[in-house]
């Protein structure tokens, strides 16, 4: 990890007396749910907690734009040091505030925190490594103001923005890495702890509903398919259950109508493209978990939920701790003896779309209603008549159109940022020792447009083209990314060209693609390697 916080300010307390016991209290609940907290009240809260116990301690993942040290808590008995000290124990991850508007995860994971190590012998500590992120996006935190996401039920006293420093929305960053906190999130979790499970707080902008608590699950179809399956037929239906069985806490799986005045259309989760941070990690062959808490419904109800949603889950996986362990090994497996000997037939999805899951959904909804004269998405608002409404649930995303998945890219090109990027992602990059000769495919670009309107900073590219067969020489140095890894379906992603938040896509090959002068375009400087080779790489 980067190094220990030190935190050279004085304590902040509030107690409150239960049972005889002084109990170190949240923003949230000292104010009685008027009030979020902020970076300096995280920071007293967990290091007081810290201070206070042998199992938990603070790690910084990155620095922020504006200069905040970004906290991630550990929580263990005993408290691991490295990845090395985890044993048979699984590691579960929690994130929160990655929008700075969406409190409910940074209050209920202190919250989680605080009863964590208040009971360090408990069987949930005995089989899970506890990480959290209690405050991710400290830049927009820091903002609060109580005119951002009006329409929001509390804290009256304000909440912070959604973007960061940078003015970039870091759940559309997980492939570019270009905020320092997401790039802290790959590199010094996932890259390092290697969490088996993580779950990704927000609260919603969508439709009407009674349930306070919505949730669902990674779902791009790059992603190992039992996972996926996993986690829509067994995980997510008995957390579901659970939540509302153990803590009476209504909730539904995360989605919004396709139409609004017409529900029978059904009920989508619409985002699946490996941006968002959820399925970039089901591309990694991990669980992911996105919670979604709703918005029309008071503050303290969302933090509650949102509290008993994290302990459910947290008591699923230390109960199916050794079942969840073998998927992902399993899972891990398949990756890399995918890319050893790929198939010949089309088996990498570069167009997908949804489809209904298996089983329909229920839905306690309220009925919409529209605001003569206002036109767009705030024209619906919701009336006081309730409607339960069992409909298709919009969350298989099936492949649409298929390329082949290849032995191993090579690089006509020495780019840093390229290679810095690939390896950020926790992907090996070798050069070979020797020039060589190989039978390749070049990617020959027929369509190249922009997007002409920014997004996330970029115009991002769209294009069109063919793969032409031809016989290529490759010096000494050439960079190779070889699939067989546990990270070959998000190779595949990052590279080629056609996927859905390529690196193409995002602008990272934009020098060169087209000629200075002329009409054209310069070959794409990735070539596929089908068939394995004998390859040779230096040692590095």
């Amino acid at each position: 990890m980067i190094k220990r916080v030190t935190i050279l300010i004085a304590y902040f307390w509030c107690f409150m007396i239960a049972s005889g016991q002084n109990i170190l209290l949240t923003v949230a609940e000292s104010s009685d749910f008027k009030s979020t907290s902020r970076y300096d009240d995280v920071m007293n809260f967990i290091t007081t907690l810290s201070n206070s116990s042998p199992y938990m301690d603070i790690d910084t993942i990155a620095i922020s734009t504006e200069g905040y040290n970004i906290p991630l808590v550990k929580i263990g008995n005993p408290l691991p040091e490295s990845p090395d000290e985890i044993g048979d124990r699984i590691v579960l991850y929690i994130q929160a505030n990655i929008h700075a508007g969406e409190v409910e995860g940074k209050e209920a994971s202190q919250m989680l925190a605080r009863e964590l190590i208040s009971n360090p012998d408990s069987e949930l500590l005995e089989n899970v490594v506890v990480l959290i992120t209690p405050i991710l996006n400290v830049d927009g935190n820091e903002k609060i103001s109580t005119i951002n996401r009006k329409n929001q039920i509390g804290p009256v006293n304000g909440v912070g923005l959604r973007y960061n420093g940078q003015n970039l929305d870091l759940n559309r960053d997980a492939v570019k890495l270009e905020t320092p906190e997401i790039k802290g999130v790959v590199e010094e979790i996932l890259n390092f702890w290697d969490p088996a499970v993580t779950v990704d707080c927000h609260t919603t902008n969508g439709s009407f509903h009674e349930e306070p608590v919505t949730f669902t699950w990674m779902m791009n179809p790059n992603g190992d398919r039992s996972l996926i399956n996993y986690m829509r037929d067994e995980m997510m239906p008995k957390v579901h259950f659970d939540l509302l069985n153990d803590y009476n806490v209504e909730n539904v799986f995360y989605g919004e109508f396709i139409n609004r005045m017409d529900y029978s259309k059904g009920w989508i989760s619409y985002a699946s493209e490996p941006r968002y941070l959820v399925n970039y990690i089901g591309l990694r062959n991990r669980l992911a978990i996105l919670n979604e808490n709703y918005v029309y419904a008071d503050y303290k109800t969302r933090v509650y939920g949102c509290l008993a949603l994290l302990k459910t889950i947290l008591g699923y996986t230390s109960n199916s701790k050794a079942e969840i362990q073998e998927l992902i090994e399993t899972a891990d497996k398949l990756a890399v003896e995918r890319g050893s000997s790929p198939a010949i037939t089309d088996s990498f999805a570069i167009e997908y779309k949804g489809i209904p899951t298996p089983d329909l959904i229920t839905i306690k909804a309220f009925e919409t209603d529209t605001i003569p004269g206002v036109k767009g998405y705030w024209r619906y608002k919701s009336s006081d008549r309730k409607v339960t409404v069992t409909v298709p649930y919009i969350a298989d995303y099936i492949p649409v159109r298929n390329v082949k998945f290849p032995y191993a890219y090579l690089f006509t090109i020495a780019d840093t940022e390229v290679i810095s990027l690939l390896k950020s992602h926790g992907i090996e990059v070798k050069r070979l020792e020797s020039g060589t000769n190989l039978k390749v495919e070049r990617y020959k670009i027929k369509e190249l447009k922009n997007s002409g309107r920014l997004n996330q900073g970029h115009y991002i590219n769209n294009v069109a083209g063919e793969y032409i067969i031809e016989n290529k020489y490759f010096p000494k140095g050439t960079y190779v990314v070889l699939t067989g890894q546990k990270t070959g379906s998000l190779i595949a992603s990052l590279l080629e060209p056609e996927s859905e938040d390529s690196m193409l896509m995002w602008n990272f090959f934009d020098r060169y693609l087209v000629p200075q002068w002329g009409s054209g375009y310069y070959p794409y400087p990735v070539y596929r390697l089908m068939n394995p080779e004998n390859l040779k790489f230096n040692q590095e």
